[in-house]
């Protein structure tokens, strides 16, 4: 009998095990990122308060890196309470286009934050590591300002390292603390929100206020900024031009890198000054730069100082060489026009600034070197000579604008040699290509947002992007039906 028993309570314990190892394995199949297309997203969507969509491409080495943190961060955060859903979307596929045209999604991957059942679309500005996802989504999901109700709960939400906005109020309703609440749902994913109804828990400023006022936190210049004014507009520019730095300061240091992000992304002139920072008499060069910014703060001009060991990315995208620092650049609000001034000297800024609001300094064009042979069928066209092999030739162009790095470019590169091929006896028409990472495109008539974007323009001047498909055929048709017709017929005379 002992052995019945004995037998029976190992079966037991065997099957417990066999039990376990069943479950953990579908736990560690199940798929927590929900899959989403045209055909579900918007009804799925609308049944949630939070959704994060992650719009990516199959062949995106970025999304590849992201998908195990995105399914760890989804499994995590499956167990919150409430659920909050991570969702993704293949913006590669066809029949999600319109999705990503909707959303305005330019690059992958792009995150997307929809509330309120999708009224409300936001950038996703967290971290893209797991650990990191879950605790910025945890903020995002909760209250979109916390309530302080003690020095400590201050403490914690203010640091020197970031901006965090605090509204301090008599009392939780009104008018203007219902703008508040607004400006911080708009903006949360920029910033993080604070209210309270005693500034004496506050880290910095006049104890003693009742409000209404917001007072913003900063870890740069001034430290604090009070504001009264709530309307919303007038709040969020508020916001908005203080949280950027008189001189942002572009370095390895990662706390500066958020404001770095800001520089680039505000709609302002944008000078930059590129030095080594541990040089001897770089404290010259930085006192007259910051001169020159306190001059021209609030006339829609940004400033930014960048360190050569930090900016080699930024020196390859202006097509400069580090041999030109100490160097300023000044990059319209377009982002199409830069102007250049190398190897300068601290008393140069402020003449050579001026210089640029008179409208006296010529735009610099970034051009790669003209080749010195052009044989291939697809003809290269550089910065330089853009004008004269398109312009000026005479010829029905049409054009690719590519990225070296751009799968979709690849893949068009042998169809667009076939089209060239065909046209190879019609001296009329030229198939070109321009590195647009490589070359300034300075002329209006060419809006490039992606890559790759082809544009035509007939020898009479008509210049028409091309919309159709990237096929040999297409092409040769669109061709055919936007070329200069006469340029065409006066060319067949000739060979008769």
């Amino acid at each position: 009998m002992a052995r019945t028993v004995s037998v029976w309570v190992a079966l037991a314990a065997i099957v417990c095990f066999l039990t376990a190892i069943s479950a953990e394995e579908s736990s560690e199949s199940k798929e927590f990122v929900l899959t989403m297309d045209q055909s579900n997203f918007a009804d799925t969507v609308s049944k949630h308060d939070f959704v994060v969509v992650e719009f990516y491409a199959p062949w995106c080495g970025h999304c590849k890196n992201l998908a195990p943190e995105y399914e760890k961060a989804a499994s995590i955060l499956s167990k919150h309470d409430p659920p909050i859903i991570l969702a993704k979307v293949d913006a590669n596929e066809e029949a999600n286009k319109e999705l990503a045209n909707q959303y305005e999604v330019g690059g992958y991957p792009t995150l997307k934050i929809f509330r309120n059942g999708g009224k409300n679309v936001q950038e996703y500005k967290g971290p893209r590591e797991a650990d990191g996802i879950v605790e910025y989504l945890k903020k995002q999901s909760g209250p979109a300002s916390a309530e302080i109700k003690s020095a400590e709960d201050a403490s914690n939400l203010i640091d020197d390292k970031k901006i965090v906005i605090v509204g301090v109020f008599p009392k939780f309703s009104g008018e203007e603390f219902e703008n508040f609440i607004a400006l911080a749902e708009k903006l949360r994913s920029d910033y993080e929100f604070g209210h309270t109804l005693d500034a004496k828990y506050l880290l910095r400023g006049e104890s003693s206020v009742t409000g209404p006022v917001v007072r913003l936190f900063k870890p740069f210049d001034e430290l604090f900024v009070d504001f009264k004014d709530f309307n919303v507009e007038a709040l969020e520019k508020f916001v908005e031009e203080s949280s950027i730095p008189i001189v942002t300061l572009f370095n390895t240091d990662p706390s500066n890198h958020p404001f770095v992000g800001k520089f680039f992304n505000s709609p302002y002139v944008k000078v930059m000054l590129f030095a080594n920072l541990s040089s001897e008499g770089v404290d010259s060069l930085k006192s007259k730069y910051r001169e020159v910014a306190e001059l021209y703060k609030g006339q829609g001009i940004s400033f930014l100082l960048g360190d050569v060991e930090a900016s080699q990315s930024a020196f390859q995208y202006f097509g400069v060489q580090e041999s030109q620092v100490p160097l300023i650049i000044i990059q319209s609000t377009d982002g199409k026009k830069k102007y250049l001034k190398p190897n300068l000297e601290a008393d140069h800024i402020a003449p050579w600034v001026r210089d640029y609001k008179e409208g006296k300094v010529p735009p610099y064009v970034k051009s790669e070197p003209i080749p010195e042979e052009n044989n291939g069928p697809v003809k290269v066209v550089v910065a330089d000579t853009l004008e004269d092999m398109v312009f000026k030739s005479g010829k029905n162009v049409l054009l690719e604008f590519y990225a070296p790095w751009c799968g979709h470019c690849k893949t068009l590169a042998p169809i667009l040699d076939e089209v060239a091929v065909h046209y190879e006896k019609d001296g009329n028409v030229l198939i070109g290509k321009l590195d647009a990472t490589a070359n300034d495109i300075v002329d209006e008539n060419f809006d490039v947002r992606g890559y790759p974007t082809v544009y035509f323009r007939s020898a009479n001047g008509n210049v028409t992007p091309y919309e159709g498909d990237r096929t040999k055929e297409d092409f040769i048709d669109f061709i055919e039906k936007n070329r200069d017709k006469a340029v065409h017929q006066e060319s067949v005379k000739d060979e008769l």
